[in-house]
């Protein structure tokens, strides 16, 4: 019969040998419930070794857990649990020996109950350790925790669905379920199992939730959160991703050949939204898919013949000859030439043939009494190119009365109008306005003068010297109405000034004259590639300058400033400034002006906004127009970026007081198209708005009036005015009256006096060491960036001081332009103290 052992104890070990030898008659072979065996003698001073140490277990549902635990070499082996020792007859025991070594091992198992678990529920984890003995000594082995699994139903946070835009990062959050062990956690899309390491773009986080990194259009679907572990598998409710793609425009197409075969018409380019093609609900693209642009067919033209020239005197043949040219017009763009003969001869009659025996005395003509002012070079009778009709004397307008070009008096024709009907009734000045009120005139020799169109920001500087002595012109300034003469553009271009004409052509000029005039472009030159074009003796028009690209050789220059263009040219004619946009971020100025009737009698009530060219001479015009019908301004005028974005421009009107009127408009805003503005045919568009107050004692009107581009800038009027009174005068300070006469000669015409103006040149042309010259004068006054304009002409001196005048007429101070010259360091700047009379 075995002896009832109890569990050996460190403060027993003095009484260990009495045990051993009580017990040392026993040994137990298989499995048996004994927990001692005999030691071989070799063996008795070794410690015990686990071979196996119970481990952590998990009890699921009901079902106990057994823990195992071997050593070698052993006498005894016991668990402890939770700090008490298990009783023997719960052990299972086995004994074996180990072949290789002899050493016997011995082998104890214990089960444990979900029971056993429970009763310390609340306490301490359940944990387990077995104790194994040896004569030498004992060995504890390590904690084995045994804990009830389980796994909650309810995930504490469960994914979401999302609509997301394609290449976007996707974030679906999972906190799984409560559990003992933890609960692992995959993902599932369609019910399929999701593998980061067969698909990088998937990625889950170690809180378990899942990122998409670019969306795809494969990965729309239902994404599920799974939870699992050894007691169940939970999931989650299913999240909807929609992967969706935004609409993408295509390029545009090539333009579309012109619709017009002769002379103005439409051409158009397209493009498409599938670039891509919107999908599940994603936006469609925004803007137009079609542009429609101005174009222009050059039409044939065929030759027509001049008038033909008088005969010519009898010769000693006794013939007697006249030509014509075919020049009214000159073929071009593969129309036919002139049929017939461009001579003809007849036989003179007897009395006019002169006597080949007479001997006459041929005296030449003195040409130096000639007074003719035309100084272009003479062609050949053949030559077409660039030539103007010329009688057969060869003057570039019929005879003043007086028979010459040249008044040597200084004096002309006291009547404006007999001027301008002179001028019209020759072949290139048939386009002149006929209105004096848009035209200037005057007569000018070497001391140069100025001619002005008030009002209008236009004027004509004629430099001192730019005129030949001995030279008297009559020179003319005018401005085009854009009706009266169009101007042929094509593709993004765009008239950028007023069309001026000032000539008459053909005049010889020593130095350039400059013409000043308006412009509304932004004035930013990397959105503009900006020409100077200028129209030549046949109508044509051409070319002449592209800003940025100037040659110091050309017989133009074009100085931009934020608001106005000063053309530098030596040649006279008809000029225009016309802009070609680089990209969509050019814009144009426009002018938004607001008038209404000055009395109103009835129920209704206008107002009319007015979009014009920022330009002054638009400007005067529609003042003009508004005068003759009793208009008023309401509001100052305000200023619109108008880009070249193809979006038309919109007008509203809202916040009127309903109680006390109401609009007619049927629609929410009115709109003028884009080409309407940006081909600059028309002066000034503008838009009325109609109003209808529902008593005639209503006189208080307020209202918010908007002007807008579609996906541009826009502009707001606040009106708040009393119908009844027109408080604000038409000619307000908006339009500000020029006071000097429109033609100054001579030094009136000029701020800085003729004889200081040659001590200035004379003291700064010549380059100095130290800077101090005209180079230094452009610097002062900021003109450096037209340094090496300045540079190519004789007296770079005088044509600084020609910009200064352009630039100050009105406001120029000569003070200032002494003490810039005070500080370049010249003494010279004293002459401006010197009196009129001296000078």
């Amino acid at each position: 019969m075995m002896p009832l052992l109890l569990p050996p104890f460190d403060r027993f070990s003095t009484t260990f040998g009495m045990l051993w030898l009580l017990f040392a008659g026993f040994t137990c072979n298989g499995s048996e419930h004994a927990a001692t065996v005999t030691l071989p003698a070799a063996f008795t001073d070794l410690l015990p070794h686990f071979l196996v140490e119970p481990e952590d277990e998990y009890i699921v549902k009901n079902k106990p857990v057994t823990l195992t635990c071997r050593s070698t070499p052993a006498t005894q082996i016991y668990f402890k649990c939770n700090g008490e020792w298990v009783h023997q007859d719960d052990h299972l025991i086995e004994h074996t020996i180990n072949p290789a070594t002899g050493l016997p091992i011995m082998q104890v198992k214990i089960d444990i109950t979900r029971q056993q678990v429970e009763k310390v529920f609340g306490l301490d984890e359940y944990w387990c350790q077995c104790v194994a003995w040896s004569t030498t000594g004992t060995q504890k082995s390590q904690k084995a925790y045994i804990r009830i699994a389980y796994l909650r139903k309810n995930f504490e946070e469960e994914p979401l669905g999302k609509e997301v835009a394609m290449d976007q990062e996707v974030l679906l959050r999972c906190h799984p379920p409560e559990g003992v062990p933890p609960a692992e956690v995959e993902w599932q899309r369609n019910e399929d199992l999701i593998d980061p390491v067969s698909d990088p773009n998937f990625f889950v986080t170690t809180d378990h939730n899942l990122i998409i990194k670019q969306a795809r259009l494969a990965d729309t679907g239902n994404y599920t959160c799974v939870a699992k572990n050894i007691v169940a598998r939970r999931k989650s409710t299913s999240a909807t991703v929609l992967v969706y793609v935004n609409g993408g425009w295509s390029t545009w197409t090539n333009w579309s050949s012109c619709s017009a075969v002769c002379g103005r018409g439409w051409q158009k380019r397209s493009r498409s939204c599938t670039n891509p093609t919107p999908l599940n609900g994603g936006t469609s693209c925004e803007g137009q898919n079609v542009q429609k642009s101005a174009c222009t067919a050059t039409c044939p033209v065929d030759g027509g013949w001049s008038e033909w020239s008088k005969w010519s005197a009898c010769d000693a043949d006794c013939s007697m000859w006249r030509s014509r040219e075919c020049t009214q017009p000159s073929p071009g763009t593969g129309g036919k030439d002139c049929q017939g003969t461009d001579l003809q001869s007849l036989n003179c009659t007897s009395e006019q043939c002169p006597q080949k025996n007479s001997h006459l005395l041929t005296i030449q003509p003195d040409l130096t009494t000639t007074t003719t002012s035309y100084q272009g070079t003479l062609r050949s009778r053949h030559d077409t190119t660039g030539k103007f009709s010329m009688s057969s004397n060869g003057p570039l307008l019929d005879a003043l009365p007086n028979g010459s070009h040249t008044l040597h008096n200084g004096k002309l024709n006291s009547d404006p109008s007999e001027f301008m009907s002179r001028l019209s009734t020759q072949t290139y000045f048939k386009t002149l306005p006929r209105d004096m009120a848009n035209a200037s005139y005057g007569t000018f020799n070497f001391l140069g003068g100025r001619l002005t169109l008030p009002n209008t920001g236009i004027s004509l500087l004629i430099p001192p010297e730019a005129i030949p002595r001995g030279k008297i012109y009559e020179i003319y300034l005018t401005v085009q109405r854009k009706e009266d003469l169009r101007l042929p553009l094509a593709g993004c271009q765009t008239l950028l000034s007023p069309i001026v004409s000032c000539g008459p052509p053909g005049v010889v000029l020593t130095r350039p004259v400059i013409l000043s005039m308006d412009h509304c472009s932004d004035a930013c030159p990397d959105n503009w590639a900006v020409r100077l074009k200028k129209q030549s003796y046949e109508g044509a028009w051409e070319d002449v300058l592209l800003m940025g690209e100037e040659l110091a050789s050309e017989p133009y220059y074009c100085q931009l400033e934020v608001e106005t263009c000063r053309v530098f040219s030596e040649q006279l004619g008809r000029f225009a400034l016309v802009g070609e946009s680089l990209n969509m971020a050019a814009a144009k100025r426009l002018r938004l002006v607001l008038f209404s009737d000055a009395y109103c009698s009835t129920l209704e009530y206008n107002i009319r906004v007015y979009c014009m060219d920022d330009t002054q001479d638009v400007f005067k015009e529609v003042m003009q127009m508004e005068r003759q019908l009793g208009g008023r301004l309401i509001d100052e005028p305000h200023v619109l970026l108008f880009k070249d974005s193809y979006h038309n421009l919109r007008l509203s009107i809202h916040d009127m007081p309903q109680a006390h009127w109401r609009s007619k408009l049927l629609a929410g805003y009115q709109e003028i198209p884009f080409y309407h503005i940006w081909n600059g045919s028309q002066r000034y568009l503008h838009c009325t708005f109609t109003l209808e107050r529902l008593s005639l004692s209503t006189c208080e009107l307020t209202c918010q009036l908007c002007v807008w581009q579609v996906e541009g800038e826009g502009q707001s009027f606040s009106l708040d005015f009393n119908i009844a009174k027109d408080t604000r005068a038409l000619d307000s300070e908006f339009m500000l009256m020029d006071s000097n006469g429109t033609a100054l000669a001579g030094p009136s015409a000029f701020q800085i006096p003729y004889l200081i103006r040659q001590k200035i040149c004379s003291s700064l042309d010549a380059p100095c060491p130290n800077g101090a010259d005209w180079r230094l004068l452009a610097q002062r006054l900021k003109l450096d960036r037209h340094m090496s304009f300045f540079a190519s002409k004789a007296s770079p001196t005088s044509v600084i001081l020609d910009v200064w005048e352009a630039q100050h007429f009105h406001s120029g101070n000569l003070n200032q332009l002494a003490t810039v010259m005070s500080d370049i360091g010249k003494q010279e700047a004293m002459i401006f103290l010197v009196s009129d009379g001296e000078c």
